[in-house]
Formats: C-alpha cells, sequence, structure tokens
C-alpha cells in the first residue's frame, strides 16, 4: 500500500505542481509582451495570458491531492514525526500561501489590465516574477527533501 501511496503522490505532484511552476513563470514575461494601441486588442497576447492564468487556478486546485497523498504516504511508512518531513510540511504550506497571497492576486489584476488594453507596468510584471521564483524555489527545496531525505535507507 505504501508504495502505491507513493506512486500517486508523486504522480499529482507531477501533473498539478509541474504545470503552475511552468505557467506562472511564463505569465510574466507573457503578460509584458502583450501589446496596446490604436490598431486593436492583442487578442493573441491577451489569450496567452488568460491561458497561463487558467492553468495556474486550476492545477493549483488539483494540487491540493499533493500534501493529502503526501501525509497518507507519511503515515503509512510512519515517518510524520520524522524533521526532513516536518520541514517540507512547512515549505510546502510556505509555497502554497505564497501561490495562494502573491501570485494568483498578481496574476489576476495583471489579467484585469491586458484584458482593459492598459498598458502593464514593468514593476509589477517584475514583482509577480520574484514572488512566483520563490514560490518554484520553495517547491524545488521541497522535492530536494524528498529525495534525498535525511535517514533515507536508499544508500543515497
Amino acid at each position: 500500500m505504501t508504495k502505491f501511496l507513493l506512486t500517486l503522490h508523486v504522480l499529482a505532484a507531477i501533473v498539478a505542481v509541474g504545470p503552475v511552476t511552468v505557467a506562472a513563470s511564463m505569465f510574466p514575461p507573457a503578460a509584458r509582451r502583450v501589446r496596446t494601441g490604436s490598431d486593436g486588442p492583442d487578442t493573441a497576447g491577451v489569450g496567452t495570458v488568460r491561458l497561463l492564468h487558467r492553468i495556474c487556478r486550476v492545477y493549483s486546485g488539483l494540487g491540493l491531492a499533493v500534501p493529502l497523498l503526501g501525509f497518507a504516504t507519511a503515515a503509512a511508512m510512519g515517518v510524520l514525526g520524522d524533521g526532513w518531513l516536518v520541514t517540507s510540511i512547512a515549505l510546502t504550506a510556505a509555497a502554497a500561501g505564497v501561490l495562494v497571497a502573491f501570485v494568483l492576486p498578481r496574476q489576476d489584476e495583471l489579467l484585469e489590465q491586458v484584458t482593459a488594453e492598459q498598458p502593464v507596468e514593468r514593476g509589477h510584471t517584475v514583482q509577480l516574477a520574484m514572488f512566483t521564483g520563490v514560490f518554484n524555489l520553495l517547491w524545488a527545496t521541497v522535492t530536494v527533501l524528498m529525495i534525498v531525505r535525511p535517514g533515507s535507507t536508499t544508500g543515497a
């Protein structure tokens, strides 16, 4: 049962968190590239930004399966109290907090701007890129802790 839960946990992380990290990273430069001008709306650019935001929203919801399956796996493995897991849980909560409090709301704001054909200020996209980088760095750290955990019996 443990191997099955671990497999589901890893698959959920790849399928749900992977697209969020990629789409969130692509969002700021895509928003910067949306043209505004007298020749009408940049429908392709707005469509790209809208799609990237939708990917982030939908897959972040699906990403809730990752910690749920992680808790089930950890319970089955008997490692719920291990330091590396507690650290991973805290970093996962921090990553979710950054996504919900900083990344998605700023994407909402920028999407409103490009939809209303307002120019996007570079400072706003730079700030969003910074928060996205923090989110991605937190997830990368959790991934490393999951692979190279202290006391691992894998010999790594």
